[in-house]
């Protein structure tokens, strides 16, 4: 059982990384709707500032610790898009998708008739 003082600790540092990623998220969004313009890549919506917190800020290599100055990692997309843009990449992992020049494992390694052959031998 935690003592008090550890689920204060536990507190305190989620409090500290929720605060350190709103600042660094907070740095490179307004880098990048500096950078581009106010519209979502995928679906070409325009935005202007009165709905522009329906625009997020979409890292292509899906490393939201990847923020290059030059803002070569970020597109700027709508939440729906954005969404959508993280499930495909979802799916694409747990479907063990294949990337060029890699290899795929199979979708299962159970045999199902493995050994059937001697099964059937031994009834004979």
């Amino acid at each position: 059982m935690k003592t008090q003082t550890e689920d204060d600790k536990q507190g305190q540092f989620i409090a500290e990384a929720l605060r350190d990623r709103k600042l660094r998220e907070k740095t490179y969004r307004e880098q990048a709707l500096k950078l581009y313009p106010w519209v979502c890549a995928r679906c070409g919506r325009e935005f202007t500032s009165k709905r522009l917190r329906e625009l997020t800020i979409h890292h292509r290599d899906h490393n939201n610790e990847n923020n290059p100055p030059d803002g070569s990692n970020w597109e700027l997309l709508c939440l729906y898009c954005h969404d959508n843009e993280h499930s495909r990449h979802l799916d694409a992992e747990q479907h063990n998708a294949v990337t060029p020049g890699g290899e795929q494992e199979p979708p299962s390694t159970y045999r199902p008739f493995a050994g059937l052959e001697t099964l059937l031998k031994d009834k004979k």
